[in-house]
């Protein structure tokens, strides 16, 4: 079985008043939904399978993004197991004055493709193109190996 795409998905969004804080900065469980979003999309992109999120690690708050901006996020399968998919999910706040962009926030988004009944499914698995996948790769089989061994005790 071979994966229908490996291409990353993007979501856009405006930041608006009610995504804000009293700081008029994005507030980090609305940015956390959206990312949680593009990842699941990213996986059913990837396998044509339905989805739920089964855990989320190594989540960096880098800066804020304030009222005003375009919320930039990009989800991408990083490392497949039988069942599981684990998508790299990147926020970059965009500043529509100058179009510039900052990375907001970074973090893996783990993944089980479901059947009608909630059960487990398999799905195609991710074949390494490059080192830099290499690298993503590696690091969330270590997120995966350190959250099973975590789940054992």
């Amino acid at each position: 079985m071979e994966p229908y795409s490996k291409e990353p998905v993007t979501l856009i969004e405006h930041i608006f008043p009610g995504d804000t804080n009293d700081h008029d900065t994005l507030f980090g469980g609305r940015l956390l939904s959206i990312m949680d979003k593009a990842g699941g999309i990213a996986c059913s992109k990837f396998a044509h399978r339905e989805f739920v999120t089964i855990s989320i690690d190594t989540l960096k708050f880098i800066a804020p993004a304030r009222q005003g901006d375009l919320l930039e996020v990009t989800g991408k399968v990083v490392f497949t197991s039988t069942h599981t998919a684990c998508t790299k999910v990147t926020a970059m706040a965009v500043d529509k004055a100058t179009w510039n962009k900052k990375k907001i926030c970074e973090g893996y988004f783990f993944f089980v493709a479901i059947d009608s009944m909630m059960r487990p499914i398999p799905i195609p698995q991710l074949t390494i193109d490059g080192e830099d996948e290499q690298k993503d790769w590696d690091q969330a089989k270590r997120i995966r190996e350190q959250m099973r061994s975590t789940n054992d005790d």
